[in-house]
This record gives C-alpha cells, sequence and structure tokens, in this order.
C-alpha cells in the first residue's frame, strides 16, 4: 500500500479510528462531550472527502469520485443525526460511549461498501453497518418496544445476510470470481449459467432486505416505530442510499439478460403498490413513514429497471432526495418528542403553531415525499417517471403515477394536524430548541428545498458519474 493509498483511504481510516477513540475516550472520561468529538471526527472525514480529490485502486476496494459522492452524503446525514441525537437522548436517559462511538462504525461500514470492488469487500461492508444498527435500534434499554425491534432486525438481519452469503457463494462457485467487473465479461462472453443466475438473485434478494423491498419488508414498520427517532432517521436515509449505492455497484451484472429485470420489474410494481396501500391507514407517524419508505424505495427501483434509459442517474437521485426529506421528518419528530416519544398523527395537532421550524421542517419533508413542489422530492419523481417513459415501462409508470398521487392524502394528513386542527388541550410552553436542533433541522429542509428549485448540477453530476 503506497502513501498515495494511505491518502485516499482517509476517510474511512479516520471514521474507523474515531469509533475507537470515542470508545477509549468513554471509559476515561464519560460525557456529553463525545457528541461533540464524534461531530468533530464526521466533518474531518467529510473535510477529506471533499477536500482531498484522491484516487486510489486497492484489492477489493477503490476510492473513485462515486465513492466520494455517497461517502459525503453519508458523512452529511450522521452529521444530522448526531446532532438530533445529542438533545433526544440526553432527554430520554440514553447515556454511554456507545451511542456515538457506533454511529461512527456504521459510516464507516457504510463507507466501505460504497467502495467495493468485490462481492466479498460489498457483503462486509453491508454488514458492518447492518450490524451497528443492531445495536442502535436497541440502545434505549429501559424501552420494552426497542427491544422488541432490535430482536426483529437482528432475526430478519442474520436471515438476509444468510441469503446474500449463499448468494456470493453460488457465483463465485460458478463464477470463479467475485468481481463484478469480471461477471460481466463472462455474462457478455457467454450467458450466465443457471447457478451465477440463481447467486445474483439471492444477492438481489439480501439487497432488498436493506432497501425494505416488497416481499423483504415487514421488519420495516416495528422496526421504525421501536427504535429511537435519531436512530431511524440515519437507518431510513443513509443506510437506504448506502444499499443503493451498492445496488450501482452492482447494476452491470443485474444488466444481462430478462430474469433479473423481470425481478426488478415486480420488486418496484409491489412496493409502491403495497406499500402506499398499507400507510393509508396508519394512526402512527413512524409507521407511515415506515410503510411510504418501502413505497419510495420502489419508485427509485423504478429507475434501475430503466437503467439503459438514462434510469441509474434518476435512481441515484431519488434516494439523495429521499435521504434528505427522511432527515428532515424524523428529525422533526425527534425535535418535537419530550419524555415520551410523540408517535400518534393525531398529536401533532396544532404543533405547528407551537413550534414553528420543527413543523415546517417536517411539513417541508412531507411535501417532499409527496413530491409536492417546490420541495425536491417532486423532481425526483419527475426524473424517474420520465425515465420509465423513455424506457417503454408505460404500465410501471403509469402505476407509479397513480400511488404517488394515493399518497399525498397520508402525507398531507400529517401537515393538517400540524396546521388545520387545534389541540385538545390548551398548548404548554414549547420547549425551546437547542442550537444543535435547529441546525439538525435546517440542514436537510433547505438542501430538499434547494435541489427542488435548483437540481441541475446534481443530476448532470449523477449521469456523468453512472455513465
Amino acid at each position: 500500500m503506497t502513501a498515495g493509498d494511505i491518502m485516499a483511504l482517509m476517510p474511512l481510516i479516520i471514521l474507523a479510528g474515531g469509533s475507537v477513540l470515542v470508545l477509549l475516550a468513554g471509559a476515561v472520561r464519560p460525557g456529553w462531550w463525545l457528541y461533540e468529538l464524534s461531530i468533530g471526527v464526521i466533518a474531518c472525514a467529510l473535510a477529506w472527502t471533499v477536500c482531498v480529490p484522491a484516487t486510489a485502486v486497492m484489492p477489493g476496494i477503490a476510492i473513485t469520485p462515486f465513492f466520494r459522492f455517497f461517502s459525503g452524503f453519508l458523512d452529511s446525514a450522521g452529521i444530522v443525526a448526531l446532532l438530533l441525537a445529542a438533545g433526544y437522548n440526553r432527554r430520554r436517559g440514553i447515556a454511554g460511549e456507545e451511542y456515538p462511538a457506533t454511529l461512527l462504525f456504521a459510516l464507516a461500514g457504510m463507507g466501505a461498501a460504497c467502495a467495493a470492488t468485490d462481492l466479498l469487500m460489498l457483503f462486509l461492508g453491508l454488514e458492518s453497518f447492518t450490524f451497528a444498527f443492531y445495536i442502535l435500534v436497541a440502545i434505549e434499554r429501559n424501552a420494552a418496544r426497542g427491544g422488541e425491534a432490535g430482536l426483529k432486525y437482528l432475526r430478519n438481519g442474520t436471515l438476509s445476510a444468510a441469503i446474500l452469503g449463499m448468494g456470493i457463494a453460488l457465483v463465485y462457485a460458478a463464477g470463479g470470481t467475485l468481481k463484478p467487473a469480471e461477471l460481466v465479461v463472462l455474462g457478455t462472453a457467454r450467458t450466465f449459467g443457471a447457478t451465477v443466475l440463481a447467486g445474483i438473485c439471492l444477492v438481489l434478494f439480501g439487497l432488498a432486505f436493506k432497501l425494505s423491498l416488497v416481499p423483504a419488508h415487514l421488519w420495516t414498520p416495528d422496526v421504525y416505530q421501536g427504535a429511537p427517532a435519531p436512530v431511524t432517521a440515519l437507518l431510513s436515509t443513509a443506510s437506504k442510499v448506502a444499499s443503493m449505492a451498492a445496488v450501482l455497484l452492482l447494476m452491470p451484472i443485474f444488466s444481462p439478460g430478462h430474469a433479473i429485470h423481470d425481478i426488478l420489474w415486480w420488486l418496484a410494481l409491489l412496493s409502491m403498490v403495497c406499500g402506499n396501500l398499507a400507510a393509508l391507514v396508519q394512526t402512527s407517524i413512524k409507521r407511515m413513514l415506515a410503510w411510504s419508505s418501502v413505497a419510495q424505495m420502489g419508485y427509485a427501483v423504478l429507475g434501475l429497471v430503466v437503467a439503459p434509459a438514462g434510469g441509474l442517474a434518476a435512481a441515484a437521485f431519488y434516494a439523495v432526495l429521499y435521504g434528505a426529506a427522511g432527515l428532515a421528518t424524523f428529525g422533526a419528530v425527534a425535535v418535537l418528542s419530550d419524555d415520551n416519544e410523540r408517535d400518534g398523527i393525531e398529536e401533532y395537532r396544532g404543533l405547528g403553531y407551537e413550534n414553528p421550524l420543527a413543523g415546517a421542517t417536517l411539513a417541508v419533508g412531507l411535501f417532499s415525499l409527496a413530491g409536492i413542489p417546490p420541495a425536491g422530492g417532486f423532481m425526483a419523481k419527475f426524473a424517474v417517471f420520465s425515465a420509465a417513459l423513455r424506457g417503454g415501462e408505460i404500465t410501471l409508470a403509469l402505476v407509479a403515477i397513480l400511488t404517488a398521487l394515493a399518497a399525498v392524502f397520508f402525507y398531507l394528513r400529517v401537515v393538517v394536524a400540524l396546521y388545520m386542527r387545534p389541540a385538545d388541550a390548551p398548548a404548554a410552553e414549547a420547549r425551546p430548541l437547542l442550537a444543535s436542533e435547529i441546525a439538525a433541522l435546517l440542514i436537510p429542509a433547505v438542501v430538499t428545498l434547494f435541489l427542488g428549485i435548483y437540481p441541475t448540477p446534481l443530476l448532470d453530476l449523477l449521469t456523468g458519474m453512472l455513465r
């Protein structure tokens, strides 16, 4: 390994080393200052990623513009999640160095997944951040619902890891390589054999779990509802974006033949329909957002179905916009929750006036998820739907448009509760927001609005990067 390789790997080294540093510092001097230290570590990794555009290719890993883009987004999401958790965890009594250290470890795993050049490194990266979320989901030890959510996530996650590992084993046994680039050559020289195709399908199903795609989605509502709100904010956004980046890295081996195309087609269709229909009847805001995330990932996969028609850039753009909107919505839920989690939709009546910033941020995030301009979700849906029409997937595009129209109902139901339905009891004086909470709300809300008004630079960047 050369000095240039080390320079290129520094963002991952900083995050992994920072995780160990926070654990050791917490053993010597525990306290809430560890959150500030962790934010500083992530900021250093983010600054290195942005300011030092080094590239390197090593066994199993490559530092490329693709990695730097997704790593930058994931690090930014990690900072927002820690800003939210600093106040939330103090109010809920979630003390200790385990939370920030585990979050840093999760970000390192996500970065490794985005830089992987073979299936083994991809597996290690994906399971590293999934393992970290097993801990974070159940971090609130006194919450029975959190323990239940952690157990359900662990049980389903280990199953998906086994399926993913089995798929990789089959691919290696029949193809003789773990490198997607070499598998593409194998696929163009001759059609994939049944064993390789079966392995690729298992790999795709393992990734479907990470993305909460139907039928690998049933864990999502229980885990989102049971986890602390800042954990749900990161789990529902950063982990989805990292998993989408992993799928984009594997798209060259998902492309040959109609079998994989048909699987992606059905994953998109079932996720859009089932996710939106289930969200319509929810009374819990976290469960509603969980089911909606199933549908949102279905829209992103719609872009993968029409990859030759510019769908890859549309899918990546959609994932990024969904990530920003998800941070805004779950961030507002975290800020508005005090001693008890504010989970019922009816509990948000009148809060848009009691806490204007949190209410406005929640509304912006919901508008984006619904695809209402000027929020960024409108441009994301337009990019995906137009790619589907260019690719000739008229049926899938029509289903997507109809389900998106139906979804407007349950998103606006929360906005109506915020601003058009007064609270039953007289409102208590609103808790003043911490500076960290204000920053955590403003960052995703501003990004969502900015990309809704001026999306061209990001779309051009993604198009050039994924061409």
